[in-house]
């Protein structure tokens, strides 16, 4: 299994990543990382860039597991919108390309102007979902000429609301470089967050090997008259990362699970959490430059 980070530290411009925010990433025991880069618009970003970072990222022996989509909206009913956002995600797959990125990850966006990932009836109903198919089979020949997977991250509140969403939606797409990026807290239920392990479980009997990387999240249930659920920091919550890590090894031992929702503070303590767990069930560890048995 890999392992690695997002957030925290990294920088948002990728002209900031150095020497030494790679030594602190290898010191927390990560073998690589999902970078976000806000700062860095896929569509103007010279190669030159990118290609200094992919060459730091060698030369200091970490992955660069992800980079991100943009959280463009590819599910709106706005056909000049939607295009745009197509537009977008393409850019961040030649982006992700130029960076030696394994795969970028996204989610299929939301009517809510709030945000991409807050709630709207639109995003569950059946004309969300087949602009959302539209739009990744115009992004798919972009992913497969890259080599470059396009990871969509689901959510109960956006158009891939469920696993079984998800597997429908990827089917439909039907390419084998726009997969499902697995998010430990994303489809947890309050009938299920105190029993994680049959839910992750149902997810990924549902979704196989569409599964190729995973953000490893908690989550819990807060003492609130209404139900809330809260995701965060790894080791804070109710998530079974055992049984996680288990079906994601036995998926391949090449995919990493990357950490999400801890802050730089916390990080080194998840770091060595998620060492102890793959030590108690006996799965090795791979640093960046190796390669599974």
């Amino acid at each position: 299994m890999r392992i690695g980070m997002c957030g925290a530290f990294l920088p948002d411009n990728m002209d900031d990543l150095t020497p030494e925010t790679c030594k602190r990433v290898r010191d927390m025991g990560f073998s690589g990382i999902f970078t976000r880069f806000r700062a860095n618009d896929p569509h103007t970003t010279p190669r030159e860039k990118a290609e200094r970072v992919r060459k730091l990222l060698a030369d200091e022996n970490l992955r660069l597991y992800q980079v991100t989509g943009y959280w463009q909206n590819l599910v709106t009913p706005d056909e000049t919108a939607r295009a745009e956002s197509v537009k977008t995600v393409q850019a961040a797959l030649r982006l992700a390309s130029w960076l030696g990125a394994r795969g970028i990850d996204t989610g299929p966006g939301s009517m809510n102007p709030a945000g991409p990932w807050f709630p709207h009836p639109y995003n569950w109903s059946a004309e969300a979902r087949r602009q959302l198919v539209k739009s990744l089979k115009e992004c798919a020949a972009a992913a497969e000429d890259t080599d470059v997977y396009l990871s969509m991250e689901g959510h109960q509140l956006v158009t891939l609301e469920s696993a079984e969403v998800t597997n429908e939606v990827l089917a439909e797409v039907d390419s084998p470089r726009v997969t499902s990026d697995y998010d430990s807290a994303n489809w947890i239920t309050r009938g299920e967050v105190f029993d994680t392990a049959s839910a992750v479980n149902r997810h990924f009997d549902v979704l196989g090997s569409r599964i190729i990387s995973c953000h490893a999240k908690d989550i819990w249930i807060e003492n609130r008259l209404s139900v809330h659920l809260q995701d965060g920091c790894p080791g804070q919550g109710n998530m079974d990362f055992h049984n996680l890590f288990r079906r994601m090894e036995a998926l391949s031992s090449d995919f990493p699970v990357i950490v999400e929702g801890a802050t730089s503070e916390e990080m080194p303590a998840v770091g060595k959490l998620f060492t102890q767990i793959a030590g108690e069930l006996g799965i090795r560890l791979l640093n960046a430059d190796e390669e599974p048995a």
